[in-house]
Order: structure tokens, then C-alpha cells, then sequence
């Protein structure tokens, strides 16, 4: 299905919702347009096709200090009058919000290419021959395969009346598998801008090459090892890390970096940025306010040196601290009004040269962690993570991967973790189920806590 939404489509929206405000109204409008498809399968057949297209408008407006969001999927005129109507009101109900800022002022934005025309194409034909390779591998070596293959294709635009025209359109492909045998399981998932950079079938060879290898998985007792977290745990684990980056928690004293921002907090080898234009991130090059993102260090060699800011945590930071050089946004701001203010949602956390098979290698003892589950959080301050390991974790021996074993609980400090890190793969996309995907590499790190053995 080809999208309808282009900037000057945006723009025409726009006008017409200035016609039905009171004039001079500030208006912010919103449009996001997504048409996605989606191919279910278990038990080594499809069972399910999807396909789901939808434009939304959502529209923000400022009246003496007070603002307010609504939103519609209507994009007639009646609709439009409605969505105005609605919008006005809720934010004359508002109290004046002191801090509240102008609408954001046109800024230029270096353009980013994610749009594969052959993705936007992909047909429930195609997404069926590749469960079919999925399912294949399955028969061939006595498994059952479940997972999906899906492809998306978006378009985003925000407009103001202060001249913001942001626009930005891209495409999507992912694939899980989970292939079970009995009590054992193995998994693979990936996602990319592009369908062709995906190969559904390797990564069903590889889910069933973890599942048999894990059948009859041995209990081994919980305690501290050495372990190998492939980049889909690693993730997982990050992703409650990088919540805390934001000026907004710091304001407020819920991340674990208050009171620790240009510390040393993690070893030499950690270096963390926030960057949407890596060539394997996707995303938007501006914020929910149409603020042009900005790459920013977060972590240099284990220190801690940058948060990101919205362009309200950016005015209240300098409010704050006079003393301090104000801060910049950095475009991670979300859209208005919101009590998160901004997040690093492009994080590339920069790898090394140890591909996981050679970690495997130098491993005298430990334990392989394909993905994780479950992960919650148990002392935000100190990053305490619980959660359990899932579909692929293996006792390691003199080098070699010696069987399956039962699945751990685990209680980690993730500043313990990211200062105990021995060897790092070169850094790869990676999708996960707990966090947003990454690029990240597998880490072999010292000491992990397993603190209990499931039943499974």
C-alpha cells in the first residue's frame, strides 16, 4: 500500500486547522502515516496474515501558557474541525505551565535515507517463502518452528506555525524464529531498514542448531561465572541503562547517574553514543518538536559525558545551573506534552575484535547466554537487573561448548557489568524483545550473578 503522506499534504492539514482555530493560534500538527504487514506461523505452518494501514493526526496547541494534545485518524474537513475543536479545549482546561516554551523554530536538518522501495513492495507471497525456508530447516532436523516475518513502511512530518516542516518516510523488515524440541529451544531474530539484508533461513539454521544442542539441558548450580552475552541479551540488559541518559531524570533525581555525571563509572573499554545517523540505525533525524537529533557521546572510555536534552529539560537545566555552560537540545525530546521529556533512542555502543566463537575459545569455564527474559528492574540507583536466561544458554568447557543447561534467574548490577568486560565482537544490529533495537556486540564479562536454576 503506497503512502498518501508528503510534506506538502502536511502542510495543506496544517492550514486548514489555522482556519479553524482563532487566529494566531501557536498549532503543532503531528501526522504519522504506517502501513504494515505481518506473517504469523507455529507448528511449522502459517496460521496467521496481517496487514494493518493507518494515518494519524495528532494536533498541540498553546494558549496563554497552557498546552494540550489531541488526536484523530479523520483527515476531512469535519475531522479536522473536530480535532481543532477538541485540541482548544483541553488545553484551555490546562494551568499555565510557567516553563512551557514557544513552538520550535525551523532549523536545518542533514537528511537521512532509509526508504527501500523493494521492502515497501514486499508481498504475503514473499514473507510465506521465507517461513517456508524457516520451516524447512525445522523438518529437516525433527523440530517444530514458530515465529513471524514482517514488513513496514512509514511516513512521519511535523509542522508548526512557526515554520517547522520536518519530514521523514522509511522502511522496516524483521524476522523471529524459535524452533522446540521437547525442553529445549533455540532463537534468532533480525530487522533492518531493508529485506534483503535479512536472511531468515540462516537464522533459522542457527536457532536449530541451539535447540538440539541444549536438548537434555543439565542443571548447573547458580553462582558468579564468566559468561557470554550475545548482542540480543546485551540489549536487552542496556536498554535499562539508557533510560537514565536523560537530563529529565537527572532534573529529577530518578537516574542512577545523579550525582554521578563525570564520573569514571565503567571500564576503559566503554564507549556509548546516541547517534541516528550510523549506517545501521534507523529512525527520524529530529524530535518529537521537529529539533534537528544530534550524535552525542554518552559514555567515553567508561566516562560518563553527556546526557541528552529536550529543549524544556535543556531550558531548566540552565534555569538550574547558571553556573553550568547551558546545555543545547540535542532533538531526543518527545513529543509535547510529556512526563518523560527525552530519551537516546540510537545507541551504538562501540564493539571490539573478538568474535564470539574465539571468546568461546579462551572460556575455561562458563556460560553462553543467547537472549534474556523477564527483566525487571530490583535497585534503580545501583541498576540492579533481575530476569532469567531463555532459548539457548550453554555450559562452556575448556574452550569448547560442552551441553545445554537448565535456564538461570540472575540478579546483575549493570555498573558491576560494563566494569567487568573482557572481550567485545564487532558491534552488529540487534533486536531483542525487552528493549528497542541497538547496535551492540557480544560481551564476554567476569562474574555474573546467576542466583537460581529453573526447572526448565
Amino acid at each position: 500500500m503506497s503512502l498518501r503522506l508528503k510534506p506538502e499534504y502536511a502542510r495543506e492539514l496544517l492550514q486548514q486547522a489555522q482556519k479553524a482555530a482563532p487566529t494566531g493560534t501557536a498549532l503543532e500538527l503531528l501526522l504519522e502515516e504506517s502501513s504494515s504487514e505481518l506473517t504469523r506461523f507455529a507448528n511449522n505452518a502459517i496460521h496467521q496474515h496481517m496487514a494493518d494501514a493507518s494515518l494519524t493526526l495528532s494536533l498541540r496547541a498553546q494558549i496563554e501558557g497552557r498546552t494540550a494534545r489531541a488526536t484523530s485518524h479523520r483527515n476531512d474537513a469535519t475531522g479536522i474541525a473536530d480535532l481543532v475543536a477538541r485540541t482548544l479545549s483541553l488545553t484551555r482546561s490546562q494551568a499555565q505551565d510557567a516553563e512551557l516554551l514557544p513552538m520550535a523554530a525551523p532549523a536545518a536538518i542533514e537528511p537521512v535515507s532509509r526508504w527501500d522501495d523493494a521492502t515497501a513492495a514486499l508481498t504475503p507471497a514473499q514473507r510465506a517463502d521465507a517461513v517456508a525456508g524457516m520451516v524447512e530447516v525445522a523438518r529437516k532436523e525433527g523440530l517444530t518452528a514458530a515465529g513471524i516475518c514482517s514488513s513496514q513502511h512509514d511516513a512521519t512530518a511535523i509542522v508548526n506555525t512557526n515554520g517547522v516542516e520536518d519530514f521523514y518516510r522509511s522502511t522496516g523488515a524483521q524476522f523471529s524464529v524459535t524452533m522446540l524440541r521437547g525442553l529445549s529451544s533455540g532463537w534468532a531474530k533480525g530487522g533492518s531498514v531493508r529485506w534483503s539484508d535479512l536472511d531468515p533461513v540462516a537464522g533459522a539454521r542457527i536457532a536449530a542448531a541451539k535447540a538440539l544442542a541444549s536438548v537434555n539441558p543439565t542443571e548447573v548450580p547458580a553462582g558468579r561465572y564468566t559468561v557470554i552475552l550475545e548482542p540480543a541479551a546485551v540489549l536487552d540488559l542496556l536498554g535499562f541503562v539508557m533510560w537514565d541518559f536523560s537530563a529529565r531524570q537527572i532534573l529529577e533525581q530518578s537516574s542512577f547517574l545523579s550525582g554521578r555525571m563525570g564520573q569514571k563509572l565503567f571500564g576503559d573499554n566503554v564507549t556509548i553514543t546516541d547517534n541516528c545517523r550510523d549506517p545501521l540505525q534507523t529512525g527520524a533525524p529530529f524530535d518529537g518538536e521537529g529539533v534537528p537529533r544530534q550524535r552525542v557521546v554518552l559514555v567515553e572510555n567508561g566516562w560518563v559525558r553527556n546526557l541528552v536534552y529536550s529543549r524544556q529539560s535543556a531550558a531548566e537545566w540552565k534555569r538550574r545551573h547558571p553556573e553550568d555552560p547551558a546545555p543545547a537540545p540535542t532533538g531526543h525530546g518527545l513529543p509535547l506534552p510529556n512526563p518523560y521529556g527525552e530519551f537516546p533512542l540510537n545507541v551504538v555502543f562501540a564493539g571490539g575484535d573478538v568474535p564470539v566463537e574465539r571468546m568461546i575459545g579462551e572460556t575455561e569455564r562458563g556460560i553462553l547466554v543467547t537472549r534474556l527474559w523477564y527483566i525487571r528492574e530490583v535497585d534503580p540507583y545501583q541498576k540492579i537487573l533481575t530476569g532469567m536466561t531463555r532459548d539457548g544458554t550453554f555450559l562452556i568447557e575448556n574452550g569448547k561448548l560442552a551441553h545445554g543447561v537448565r535456564n538461570f534467574r540472575f540478579n546483575q548490577n549493570m555498573i558491576e557489568l560494563l566494569n567487568s568486560i573482557e572481550a567485545m565482537s564487532p558491534s552488529v544490529r540487534a533486536s531483542g524483545e525487552e528493549s528497542f533495537d541497538m547496535v551492540v556486540p557480544a560481551l564476554k564479562v567476569r562474574g555474573f550473578n546467576f542466583t537460581e536454576v529453573t526447572k526448565f
